[in-house]
Formats: C-alpha cells, structure tokens, sequence
C-alpha cells in the first residue's frame, strides 16, 4: 500500500539572535518518521513538546521564517520542498489545526464556514454549513456568532466542521477533541474512520491515545521530536508487555486506568 503522505528524517532547526548578534540555533525536530496510505488513521502520539503540532505545520509548508529543515516530505510519491506544501495546503492536505486562534476574529462563524462550503464546492453553501455545525451539536444561531462568543469547545467544533467540509486526500487533525465532551470525541473520531475509510488518509495527532486506538490503524510515538516506535494499536491492552518500545509502555503504563505508573529514570 503505497503512502499518500511520507515523512523521513524530518528535522528543524530555528536560528534565533540573542543580544544582538549573538546566533544560537535551536533543534526543534530531530528525525521524524511517518507515513500515511489511503484508507489509513495513523495516530501521532508523544508529550507536550515532543514535536507533534511542528511536524503538522513542517508538512503543510507553514514554518516560519527562521526555521531551517532537512528530511523529505512526499505526497502521492513526490517530493516537495516547502513552498510545494503551501501550494497544496487546503486542496490536497488538510490542516485542523490546534488552536482556535486560527477563526478570523473579525468574521462572524456563519460567514467562515459558509466560505469552507463554498472551496469545498457545495452547491449551497448555507445549508451545508447549517448542516455541518447541526451534526456537531451547534445551531443556526452559532452562524451569527464571532469566534470570542464561542465557548472553547464550541470553536474547536466549528474547526472541525470547515476542515472536514471538502474531501481532502489527507487530513492532518491537531489535537481535535480536545475539551470536548466524551460523546462529541467518539462522534469527532467515528468522522475521520469513515473519511479514511472513503480514502482519505488521516493523520490523527492526539494526547487521547484511548480514543484513538478505537479508530486508528497504527499508532505513531515520538518524544524529544523524534519517532520512537510504530505499534499496532491492538497491542495497547493489559499492563502493556505485548508493546516493544520501553516508552510506548511507559505512555501506556502511565494512564490512570493503568495504574498511573510513572517510569522510573532508567525505564524514561
């Protein structure tokens, strides 16, 4: 099964200036590995700060400036530099992105995602954004809202519902059930199931790795922005002896339904 999107030895620097000339350079990403094939939910797991959010933005072109990478990143087989990526980015990979700071604070909700509806092609882009919010729990009356009006779970419900508006042949979702409520996270999941299971190619960056094992294909670990482990996600049971990696145990392990286990130094 050949891979729609393909990262390898994927590392970022940032060069930063301190006192004035004084350079210092910054590794943010040091070796990150991962692909994701049609059909497939692929889980990136890993700590606050293991690199998770940056390898989403390296992989739609969106660095900033003082960012320098090295690696490949392919799609459909093709390497792309950045600027590849950007060209791409809303039309063959799609970003749900982490922050609600990504709605126009100066838009009214309605008119946002009447827009998705509109790039997405829908023939009547009110309705589809009716639609949308509707199978999220959201009313019409969201549509005449501003994004500071919006409870936090609120926002990251309409993020989901524009990123998903259009059929994307890979979906990369930052943290997207984040804050939200149990029944809305296995519907949010159940979505990027039944897109992949259309075709899409879902890359599923998430800290509810128990959620995720219910829809996902394999399960990606990094830590320190590298990629630890790939594990099958029927290996996640028990007190995790059937797990290779030391740390995807101890991610594991670690989980109050699993004893709340904090590794020891050597086991870290």
């Amino acid at each position: 099964m050949s891979a729609l999107l393909e990262v390898r030895g994927l590392e970022v620097d940032f060069v930063q200036y301190e006192r004035g000339l004084r350079r210092r350079t910054v590794t943010a990403l040091a070796g990150m590995d991962l692909t994701a094939a049609a059909g497939e939910v692929v889980a990136l797991v890993g700590a606050s700060g293991a690199g998770k959010s940056l390898l989403a933005h390296a992989v739609l072109g969106l660095l900033p400036p003082n960012a320098v990478e090295r690696g490949t990143v392919a799609y459909d087989g093709v390497h792309l530099d950045p600027e590849g990526r950007r060209r791409l980015a809303g039309r063959g990979i799609a970003l749900l992105p982490q922050s609600v700071g990504f709605l126009d604070p100066l838009s009214r909700v309605g008119r946002q995602v009447r827009r998705s509806a509109r790039l997405a092609g829908h023939p009547d882009p009110r309705r589809a954004a009716e639609e949308a919010l509707a199978r999220r729990g959201l009313g019409p009356e969201v549509l005449r809202l501003h994004p500071h009006e919006l409870s936090g779970g609120m926002a990251r419900r309409v993020l989901v519902a524009m990123a998903t508006m259009s059929r994307t042949r890979v979906l990369v979702a930052d943290e997207p059930t984040t804050g939200l409520p149990a029944a809305t996270v296995a519907t949010t999941l159940a979505e990027f199931r039944a897109m992949a299971d259309e075709g899409c190619a879902v890359v599923l960056i998430t800290h509810e790795l128990v959620a995720a094992l219910a829809v996902a294909d394999r399960v990606v670990i990094c830590r320190d922005g590298r990629t630890v482990d790939v594990a099958d996600p029927r290996a996640f049971t028990g007190d995790g002896s059937s797990l290779r990696h030391p740390y995807t145990r101890s991610l594991w392990q670690a989980l109050p339904a699993n004893g709340f286990r904090v590794p020891t130094t050597a086991e870290a």
